[in-house]
C-alpha cells in the first residue's frame, strides 16, 4: 500500500496508475472546460437550448436560435476554454503526471498545445456537425469531444511531449 501512495503522490508510477493520476487531472482540466464553456454558452456566445439540462437545473432563459448559429457559437465558446482548461492541464500534467525535460520548457508547452489543438480541432469539428446536421443536444456533443480529446491527449502527451 504505501508503494501505491507513494506512486499516487510521485512521478514515478506504473504505467496504469500514471493513466489514473492522468484521468484524474483531466478531469479536473475538464472540469474548467465545462464551467468555461457553459459560461460562455449562457453570457457570451449563447449556444444553449431551452431543453438542456444545465438550463433547466439553473432556470436559465436560453434564446431561441438555430442550429447554425448554436454550433458557430458553440466553436466560439470551445476555442477560448481550450486556452484556459488546457493552461490548466499543462501545469497539473507537468507538475503531477508525467515527467517534464524530454524538450525545453517552450518546445514543450508548444507541442503540449499543439497536441491538445489538434485533438480539440477534431473533437470540435465533429460537435459542429452533430450540433448543425443533426441538431443534437451542446452537451450531447460535448461528450463526444471530450471522448475523442482525451484519447488523442494521452498518447500525444505520453508519447510525444513527456519523458515517460
Amino acid at each position: 500500500m504505501p508503494s501505491l501512495i507513494r506512486q499516487f503522490l510521485g512521478r514515478e508510477a506504473h504505467p496504469g496508475i500514471q493513466f489514473v493520476k492522468y484521468a484524474l487531472a483531466g478531469s479536473f482540466a475538464t472540469a474548467v472546460d465545462i464551467l468555461t464553456v457553459f459560461v460562455l454558452a449562457w453570457r457570451v456566445f449563447p449556444a444553449l437550448k431551452a431543453e438542456e439540462f444545465l438550463v433547466r437545473l439553473f432556470h436559465i432563459e436560453a434564446a431561441a436560435m438555430s442550429d447554425s448559429i448554436r454550433a458557430r457559437n458553440y466553436v466560439l465558446c470551445k476555442i477560448v476554454a481550450f486556452f484556459v482548461s488546457n493552461t490548466t492541464a499543462y501545469l497539473v500534467d507537468r507538475a503531477w503526471v508525467f515527467h517534464p525535460g524530454r524538450h525545453s520548457r517552450n518546445r514543450e508547452l508548444a507541442l503540449f498545445f499543439l497536441v491538445s489543438f489538434l485533438s480539440m480541432a477534431l473533437g470540435t469539428t465533429l460537435a459542429w456537425i452533430l450540433i448543425h446536421q443533426f441538431g443534437l443536444s451542446m452537451a450531447s456533443a460535448y461528450l463526444v469531444n471530450a471522448v475523442i480529446s482525451i484519447s488523442v491527449n494521452f498518447a500525444g502527451r505520453k508519447f510525444f511531449v513527456f519523458q515517460r
